[in-house]
């Protein structure tokens, strides 16, 4: 029996913690098949984001014309989407999908990552067709405090670890992995928040990078 496809739209980390590595490592271990499409490059590790690259429009939309074309996702769920036209191009083209929007604003370093065009896209297009909304408090608040059932302001975890890079990602991707299951919103909302606390007790002692380390996405101590 085919898995469901569950397409991711964002940006790389070069630290393997957040962004489509994270995606799509979750993707896997939730039992759906990832795709793919990437709309900015970063630099970045668990110290931060030191650069950030636009991959340009006609690529991203060619990227995303691929996979719907031929793969025919579930769910899509949305990371960094660089520009306000590529905003606009996912809130077009996948509306009629499970959309799981991660607006990838601010970072939890408090680093701004979009400009006030993009919020204002985020806001006008991709929000109003969105199933589910999951900013942090800081994007919560730069989007202008939006209301409804499908927004899900993220917290991080509440165990005691600065291993969390990469958490935004990793629950949003859970989510849009248990939607394409089948999952009411509610249910996969929970299921959601129990995967990532998993995830968290796996890393919390891990000394990987200097800053803050990256969120377990390994399903247990390996052999």
């Amino acid at each position: 029996m085919n898995p469901p496809v569950v397409l991711t739209v964002a940006g790389t980390d070069s630290g393997g913690a957040a962004g489509i590595a994270a995606d799509l490592t979750t993707f896997a271990a939730l039992g759906v098949h990832g795709a793919c499409v990437v709309a900015a490059v970063t630099v970045q590790d668990t110290t931060g984001v030191r650069a950030i690259h636009p991959v340009p429009y006609d690529v991203v939309e060619a990227q995303l014309d691929a996979v719907l074309e031929d793969l025919d996702p579930v769910a899509v769920k949305t990371g960094m989407l660089a520009t306000p036209a590529v905003v606009r191009l996912v809130a077009e083209r996948c509306a009629e999908r499970l959309l799981v929007v991660d607006p990838v604003l601010v970072a939890t370093s408090g680093a701004v990552l979009a400009t006030d065009e993009v919020v204002a896209a985020y806001r006008e297009h991709l929000l109003p067709v969105a199933t589910a909304a999951t900013p942090n408090e800081e994007e919560f608040a730069a989007l202008g405090r939006p209301a409804g059932p499908g927004v899900v302001v993220t917290r991080g975890g509440d165990l005691p670890t600065t291993n969390d890079h990469g958490t935004g990602c990793t629950h949003s991707s859970a989510l849009a992995a248990y939607l394409a299951h089948g999952a009411d919103l509610s249910t996969a909302a929970a299921r959601a928040d129990a995967f990532v606390a998993r995830q968290l007790r796996l890393s919390k002692d891990w000394t990987l990078g200097r800053g803050r380390g990256p969120v377990a996405h390994i399903q247990g101590d390996p052999a």
